[in-house]
């Protein structure tokens, strides 16, 4: 019987040793692939989960394991019936810039496809999010978010029908809301953010085009005005194997020194799901 030939624990591998200094099989296989993911370059096709699981003396589930690490850190992706390497995540920057301006920053082609347009009255916690009565009309509009065509995400905005009473007749759904409301003379002047990390429902796995169990980044944004305000709430699903981001940070005398908006801390408001 041939067995493969030993080689040297991987960097990697040495850093991920628990206390008790076993090293588990899949995370010796994971970081023998990520030497190897580095060898083929984007785009490069791995080895099937037989010839990998012969290459390093394992069973085919301790490669699994491993690929579907990889392939949750976004490191990998799915072609057809095979696994590549997948290229560099899209870096999206906390701002006050739309989706369209950060992709295309990056030299992607961003893009937007229409669920649903609905007017829809505001419920209690919308109502205190947006500070408009209760049952006040609100454009809801959801779209599927896109990256060079593949669907990378999922918007969800409120907004005041009173604010953009022609959105449904003047807006092209494929276009920058940001860039909408700027034509018409509706200036964004801060915004709070809240980032946390969720797994999609089922609908939203299905429109976005992942199973269920791909972690997801979800961002909720309150956007105020030029005068302070409320103008948009936000519900944005990002792939958590496509995104990462980017923030600027500086000392608080720096921050102070630029004028940093106080923005009302919408952290502890209602999630608007």
């Amino acid at each position: 019987m041939t067995h493969p030939t030993p080689r040297a624990v991987p960097e990697p591998a040495r850093a991920g040793v628990p206390e008790h200094g076993r090293v588990p099989k899949y995370y010796l296989v994971k970081a023998r692939l990520e030497e190897l993911i580095a060898e083929l370059g984007p785009g490069g096709r791995l080895p099937t989960e037989v010839d990998l699981a012969q290459r390093h003396g394992v069973a085919r589930a301790t490669v699994r394991q491993a690929l579907r690490e990889l392939l949750l850190e976004g490191r990998l992706r799915r072609q057809g019936r095979g696994t590549v390497v997948a290229g560099p995540k899209i870096e999206q920057p906390l701002s006050l810039n739309s989706y369209t301006e950060g992709v295309s920053r990056q030299g992607l082609r961003p893009g937007r496809t229409l669920i649903a347009l609905d007017r829809l009255p505001a419920d209690a916690a919308m109502a205190r999010l947006l500070e408009v009565p209760e049952g006040e009309e609100l454009w809801h509009l959801e779209r599927v978010l896109r990256a060079d065509e593949e669907r990378v995400g999922l918007e969800s905005t409120y907004v005041p029908v009173a604010r953009v009473p022609a959105l449904a007749r003047d807006f092209d759904p494929e276009g920058s809301f940001y860039g909408y409301l700027r034509e018409q003379g509706v200036r964004i002047g801060a915004a709070d953010e809240r980032i946390e990390t969720v797994l999609a429902t089922p609908r939203e796995a299905l429109l976005i085009g992942t199973p269920p169990a791909l972690p997801m980044l979800l961002l909720h944004r309150r956007s105020l005005d030029a005068d302070g305000r409320p103008l948009e709430q936000v519900r944005t699903l990002y792939r958590g194997d496509r995104f990462s981001f980017t923030l600027a940070l500086g000392a608080p005398d720096a921050l102070d020194a630029l004028g940093a908006p106080d923005v009302p801390n919408a952290a502890n408001a209602p999630n608007a799901n």
